[in-house]
């Protein structure tokens, strides 16, 4: 079993670490901790290669798969810095689009939450697989388009069980693709991209709030590669900027969540810092 961090569509540099590992589609699977696309030179290439894999890959949604999405209904037209308009313009677009929606945003195998960015301190490792289940519900039915249209938006900043509607939906996938640091009370920032150990007045890591309910369960994400790597009995962070020339990251777990192994393959740089 292998977690991958965030490849945002570097094809080639994600061959090169199924090489290194020795990966076999019949023996290993492999865990993607989302943003599977954009921002790299080849996305297309990353999703065909995943698709193939059929159930020894199982990847997560993050914040540019979801941006891809949104992109594709006509929510959000693509930016300067967008690189999927090879999935956009494919003859098999609509077999893609209909894979990347039908992923989730939250698993839990072997002992491990995984989910792309973070987990609210008020949610249990149930509670967060539950919250995901009612978004992926949204995303593989006829309610996709609307939602997408609704989805960007950094209000409402924090949780409470009462939220219902777009409201309940936004800070779902708000805390799942985009968290990275929150306030004791689990209010959520949205500007900063700085290390942990810079937080913003007032705010910590998601993961370093005390009495976070889902402490006692090790959360696998990606999303912050000014974190890069971490492992700790608690966390497992794997964003380690493929993108901007860092390296792309896989962990074999071995039989619990204790055994770990970093397999690392440098990446050349795909974008400039800031883009």
């Amino acid at each position: 079993m292998y977690l991958i961090g965030d490849v945002q569509g570097c094809n080639e540099a994600l061959g090169r670490l199924l090489d290194t590992i020795g990966f076999s589609p019949s023996r290993d699977t492999l865990y993607l901790l989302g943003d599977l696309v954009n921002r790299g030179p080849d996305s297309l290439g990353v999703l065909r290669r995943l698709m193939a894999l059929d159930d020894a890959a199982r990847p997560l949604l993050g914040n540019h798969d979801l941006h891809l999405l949104a992109a594709a209904h006509g929510v959000r037209p693509p930016s300067r810095k967008d690189t999927f308009s090879d999935i956009l313009q494919a003859a098999d677009r609509s077999a893609l689009l209909g894979w990347v929606a039908r992923q989730p945003l939250a698993r839990h195998e072997r002992g491990v939450l995984m989910v792309h960015a973070g987990v609210l301190p008020a949610w249990s490792a149930d509670q967060t697989l539950s919250l995901a289940g009612e978004l992926e519900s949204v995303l593989r039915s006829p309610e996709l388009p609307g939602f997408l249209r609704l989805m960007y938006g950094n209000l409402p900043k924090s949780w409470h069980d009462g939220l219902q509607g777009m409201d309940r939906l936004r800070v779902i996938v708000n805390a799942l693709t985009r968290l990275r640091f929150c306030t004791a009370d689990g209010e959520m920032e949205f500007n900063s991209t700085d290390a942990a150990d810079q937080p913003p007045p007032g705010y910590l890591p998601w993961f370093d709030v005390p009495g976070r309910r889902s402490a006692d369960t090790p959360v696998a994400f990606g999303h912050w590669s000014t974190l890069g790597w971490k492992s700790r009995p608690d966390l497992i962070s794997l964003d380690t900027g493929c993108v901007w020339g860092g390296c792309l990251s896989a962990v074999r777990l071995g039989a619990d969540a204790t055994q770990r192994e970093l397999i690392q393959v440098k990446c050349p740089q795909a974008q400039k810092p800031g883009d």
